[in-house]
């Protein structure tokens, strides 16, 4: 069994470390689980790509990030900064490192090196977010990396390794803006870890919990807006404390110690009505989204004929655009009915993320032609559902 909370952090942080370092690598309908192709302006999202422009369903997903951190922090405080921020796992896997590395005069070097692995690690899998890692490691081998790639690998790694050695966890206490954000997002119901102060006569004056504090604080004198929330406090005082038969004097609580605070309240309910729904915005543009772009203008370079038979000709070019990740085959009709007119094509096939401009030819009896225009309709197939696309376009009759 797991005891404190050290170890929990430390599973938590593996966790999380192997899920981003491994994430660029998976792939769901052969495209990046999670990737921005700067090439294509095309954001990889799970199986859904989107586009350009399409970005505005990118938008009201930040939206719903930017209210669900909100609402965290509102009710678990700096719960992130102590489990979850690669700020944090980061400068704990070192800690880790430096810990097993032999105290020796080699000592500070050996440090150094370990740290610059790290940053050149953490450097390219920022990278593998926008250049796949299979792409990558092709191009790395055969030494055909460009400048742009090679510029940014390096510029990353010289800014996390200064950050890493020279800052670490104080970072978060004298840089980071969310830290600071975090402090007017309080109130007085918010998880905390807290001294508890009507138990100070039970406190040794170990300094342990001060010694152990990676930000230097200590957390007998209150809360402090340094602190991470990283618990490390809570099992120094629990191990200081079980010698003597007592329990720790430092604790996970929602509000001060004493205070019967409560997840649930006004502040709370609000900020999650809002986070859920723009969370079921995001959901519904992402599910409701057509997946194949049509437009179409008439043909400037075909003027309207009349062809055999008597039925009058116009030509259109369509600019048509596979957005999703799977081929499409697109059936073009004109009206309700089928002997109102003739469309050639009348099926075009389209790639995954192809763009095409077609032109094509509407043959119609002009008995059928109602206010000058005609409806050109495409359809095709989504999740074995039937998608229309009706275009209004004009329609000119030939002169005699």
């Amino acid at each position: 069994m797991i005891k404190g909370i050290l170890p929990w952090r430390r599973l938590v942080e593996t966790l999380q470390a192997v899920l981003i370092l491994g994430l660029p690598f998976l792939k769901i309908n052969n495209a990046s689980a999670l990737r921005f192709d700067i090439p294509s302006l095309r954001l990889y999202v799970f199986g859904i790509s989107l586009w350009m422009e399409e970005f505005f369903i990118v938008v009201v997903a930040i939206i719903f990030l930017t209210l669900l951190a909100v609402l965290i922090t509102l009710l678990f405080g700096r719960i992130w900064c102590g489990w979850l921020c690669p700020q944090t796992v980061i400068v704990d896997f070192t800690h880790i490192v430096d810990k097993a590395l032999p105290n020796s005069r080699n000592y500070k070097l050996s440090s150094h090196i370990v740290t610059f692995v790290v940053s050149v690690v953490v450097a390219v899998s920022l990278i593998w977010y926008f250049v796949s890692p299979y792409e990558f490691f092709g191009r790395l081998l055969a030494w055909k990396l460009d400048n742009i790639i090679w510029g940014f690998w390096s510029v990353l790694t010289v800014i996390l390794f200064l950050n890493f050695t020279f800052l670490g966890q104080r970072f978060c206490s004298t840089v980071c803006p969310y830290a600071k954000m975090q402090s007017v997002l309080y109130d007085n119901k918010t998880l905390i870890i807290a001294f508890d102060r009507e138990r100070r006569e039970e406190c040794m004056d170990c300094m342990a919990c001060v010694r152990t504090c990676p930000v230097a604080i200590d957390i007998r004198k209150g809360l402090h807006g340094a602190c991470i929330n990283c618990a490390e406090c809570l099992d120094k005082c629990t191990e200081m404390t079980v010698r003597t038969g007592g329990k720790s004097l430092i604790g996970y609580s929602f509000g001060l110690p004493g205070t019967g605070g409560r997840i649930l309240r006004q502040n709370v309910v609000m900020i999650s009505v809002a986070t859920a729904a723009f969370f079921a915005f995001t959901l519904y543009l992402l599910f409701s989204r057509v997946t194949v772009d049509m437009m179409a203008m008439p043909n400037q370079n075909f003027p309207p004929r009349i062809a055999a038979g008597g039925l009058a000709v116009n030509s259109y070019f369509l600019s048509l655009k596979n957005l999703s990740n799977v081929d499409v085959s697109l059936h073009f009709t004109v009206g309700r009915e089928k002997d109102e007119a003739l469309v050639t094509p009348d099926i075009i096939f389209l790639r995954a993320g192809e763009y095409r401009k077609v032109p094509v030819f509407v043959r119609m009896d002009i008995a059928f032609l109602k206010d000058g225009g005609i409806d050109l309709t495409a359809e095709f197939r989504k999740h074995d559902k039937l998608i229309e696309m009706t275009k209004r376009v004009p329609f000119q009759v030939p002169e005699s």
